[in-house]
């Protein structure tokens, strides 16, 4: 198993990460433009780097997709904040023939660890997929599913609305997409997520999310 894991400045997080990988699951990091040296660190962590120098989650998450070889993939964010032990459970649910995606709910350890901000974006976004029949609770960034079948969907956003374009296509393909609770932590590293940290990560998230769906 690949395991895709998008990257901009996070070369503190990344030996933890790294070392928490699952026996069998080779990790692949994509470095965005970091600045802090972490595609040096993973390399010297046994990793496979990739470097995309167009800026945009989406676009990491793409180059680590194409640049993956096995059959299942899984993507996970490497600032620290999600547990690798959790990719295993994910990739049984395809492999097992459950699902065509799986995808991660997270479950925070303290309030500090998902901002009451990100997680009112959140269920929003969620809300509205559910309305449209995918019964999924979190536009969380932990998934896995068949390396073909992610690209054969031909998901387009090279940002933040990566994840939710995602899960639309999915929905659109009548796929089986299956929720499973994954603890989620605070950064290892101290700082603010670019995402969820603050009120105008969280803002453009949910505004390159919106324009998915409309």
């Amino acid at each position: 198993m690949d395991v895709v894991l998008p990257c901009l400045d996070e070369a503190l997080a990344l030996p933890g990460v790294l070392a928490g990988m699952p026996p069998g699951f080779r990790p692949i990091v994509v470095d965005n433009g970091s600045v802090d040296g972490s595609a040096e660190v993973a390399e010297e962590h046994g990793a496979v780097v990739v470097r995309e120098p167009r800026r945009g989650y989406g676009a990491a998450v793409h180059a680590g997709l194409e640049a993956a070889t096995a059959e299942f993939v899984c993507v996970l964010d490497c600032d620290g904040s999600l547990d690798p032990a959790a990719l295993p459970s994910l990739v049984s649910v395809v492999r097992a023939g459950r699902a065509e995606l799986a995808v991660g709910r997270r479950v925070p350890v303290t309030a500090a660890a998902w901002p009451w901000h990100a997680r009112a974006g959140n269920a929003v976004i969620a809300g509205l997929l559910r309305r449209r029949g995918l019964p999924v609770h979190d536009i969380g960034p932990v998934r896995a599913a068949r390396r073909r079948d992610l690209l054969g969907l031909g998901v387009e956003d090279r940002g933040f609305g990566y994840p939710l374009e995602l899960l639309c296509r999915a929905a659109d393909a009548r796929w089986r997409v299956c929720e499973l609770d994954v603890t989620y932590r605070p950064r290892t590293t101290g700082t603010k997520s670019k995402v969820s940290g603050s009120l105008r990560g969280t803002a453009r998230a949910v505004r390159d999310m919106a324009g998915v769906l409309w």
